[in-house]
């Protein structure tokens, strides 16, 4: 049998036909990242986006894991925030349990205290239980959509600042989450940087 090779659309211009293992590669290696080629091969009706097709989501699940290792790893190069901050307790919802580990890790190296939930119910739980200053929110949980778990959360305590956390972040996405209350948007795959941005961010606009 034939191997699978997928056309890959790269704004207006065909960037070019490989094949299933070179663009599971490509993937996973981080070449090409959600939001930037579309692809195409027999059998589909028409051009889709690689991060949305089901037997491609691993792959870009593989680079996410790999970039948190290396936060892991990587020795904090200064502080996130200077000592005194009101930012003090965060909370990662994720239904991916590697990622909450590895960048809760990297918070609470620097001083924060961390707590996870993989599903809408655990997060419910722990936000009834103790009000985080910072939530970190993925939008695709397992039990529900984020969306709809950000505007619970900003109900229970408005002073809880949200940052979404997605690799599906549409403008029209974007512009519903800042109408429900979010405070920021951070692209997956992300890194140590990005996080720590976001949080400087937020004491500079008094979010904090």
């Amino acid at each position: 049998m034939a191997e699978i090779r997928w056309d890959i659309k790269r704004s207006a211009d065909i960037y070019r036909q490989i094949l299933d293992a070179r663009l599971r590669f490509w993937i996973s290696a981080g070449k090409i990242k959600p939001g930037e080629v579309i692809v195409w091969r027999s059998g589909f009706s028409g051009w889709r986006k690689p991060e949305e097709l089901e037997e491609l989501i691993p792959c870009f699940r593989r680079y996410e894991r790999s970039q948190l290792r290396k936060i892991k790893t990587r020795k904090p190069s200064r502080r996130a925030l200077p000592e005194k901050t009101r930012i003090k307790n965060i909370l990662i919802i994720d239904d991916e349990k590697d990622l909450c580990q590895l960048l809760g890790d990297t918070l609470s190296s620097h001083g924060y205290n961390v707590e996870f939930a993989n599903t809408k119910k655990e997060a419910m739980v722990r936000i009834k239980k103790r009000s985080p200053d910072l939530v970190f929110l993925d939008l695709k949980l397992p039990d529900g959509n984020g969306l709809r778990l950000l505007s619970c959360i900003k109900k229970i305590n408005p002073s809880t600042t949200v940052d979404i956390i997605s690799a599906y972040g549409t403008e029209e996405v974007r512009d519903e989450a800042r109408k429900l209350g979010a405070y920021g948007f951070i692209d997956k795959p992300f890194s140590e940087e990005d996080i720590f941005r976001s949080i400087r961010e937020l004491r500079k606009a008094g979010a904090s």
